[in-house]
């Protein structure tokens, strides 16, 4: 069965056309180059993939053929929407292609949300759905969300759905808050939402990581994980450390207008280039300065685009 594993997610971007529509076999391209260049899994429709600037139509769409094309082993699907009932239609058709397992959001836009809502809203979806091969991981950003996923309300959904509660990306940035989650909900994957905490996430127990940076940094965040898993502490603190300092680096800008911007100047696709409102690219002038700052690290992103 189809089920997150451990290791490295990128957090895929999605190309568009020059009518912003999404260009499905050049996202089928970059997933497929992710996985050869070393991500033990994908992300579609997530935050990075500008998945709720997207309409259900094209998610669907997204989704139908990507299940004729990608191991389905190795990608999770994003399907949170705002309303319960599109959220049931995308983890519905995820299902259909072969994905069950799926990033959800909590429901963003009114707030606060209780406890209490947020876990009939998960209640409803799981009920609904209906199939006990889903597996969900929860997407916690509470810095879009609002909403801040608790021990208490996991634990709560773990008791009630069992393996279906599957896991969760923490994006809080808070560290002390994935410990909190490693330590506190058994038989429960922990990805953080940075590759800045990849090692420490796996040296206190949790998954890896689910990341947007990824999209360029998955050979460097390969080699922390394999260091690890090899039991080479020097090795994987010394690549955790190089890792650190490229995300650091790539967190000037937003993600999606940066990672765009940059794969648009080196890449032969004008596809880069497209995304959707409110994100712009990047200045010629801001690109020379990002490429400047990951050489001076020794990352040379025209040696990167010339090999991959």
């Amino acid at each position: 069965m189809c089920k997150p594993t451990n290791g490295v997610y990128a957090a895929s971007l999605t190309p568009l056309t020059s009518k912003l529509e999404p260009n499905i076999s050049k996202l089928i391209d970059h997933v497929t180059w992710l996985i050869e260049s070393g991500a033990d899994g994908v992300a579609l429709l997530g935050s990075t993939g500008e998945a709720n600037s997207l309409t259900l139509e094209q998610r669907l769409n997204i989704i139908k053929k990507s299940g004729i094309s990608l191991p389905q082993e190795k990608i999770i699907i994003g399907t949170g929407c705002c309303a319960l009932q599109d959220t049931i239609k995308l983890t519905k058709a995820s299902i259909d292609s072969g994905f069950f397992s799926v990033l959800v959001l909590p429901p963003f836009y009114y707030k606060p949300q209780s406890d209490e809502s947020i876990f009939r809203y998960f209640s409803k979806l799981i009920s609904t759905v209906n199939e006990q091969k889903l597996r969900i991981i929860f997407y916690n950003f509470p810095m879009l969300s609002g909403y801040n996923f608790n021990t208490k309300i996991l634990k709560s959904l773990k008791k009630e759905f069992g393996k279906i509660v599957s896991g969760i990306k923490d994006s809080s940035s808070e560290w002390l808050n994935i410990i909190k989650l490693v330590e506190s909900v058994p038989d429960f994957k922990v990805y953080a939402g940075t590759e800045t905490f990849l090692l420490d996430t796996l040296n206190i127990g949790g998954s890896g990581c689910i990341s947007a940076s990824a999209n360029l940094t998955v050979k460097e965040c390969q080699k922390v994980y394999q260091a690890w898993k090899s039991e080479k502490p020097k090795i994987a603190k010394d690549a955790q450390n190089k890792l650190s300092i490229l995300r650091k680096i790539l967190e000037n800008y937003p993600f999606i207008s940066e990672l765009k911007s940059l794969f648009a100047n080196k890449s032969d696709s004008e596809n880069w280039g497209n995304m959707l409102p409110p994100f712009n690219p990047l200045s010629s002038k801001e690109v020379r300065s990002i490429e400047n700052h990951l050489k001076e690290v020794g990352f040379d992103l025209e040696q990167f685009f010339k090999k991959n």
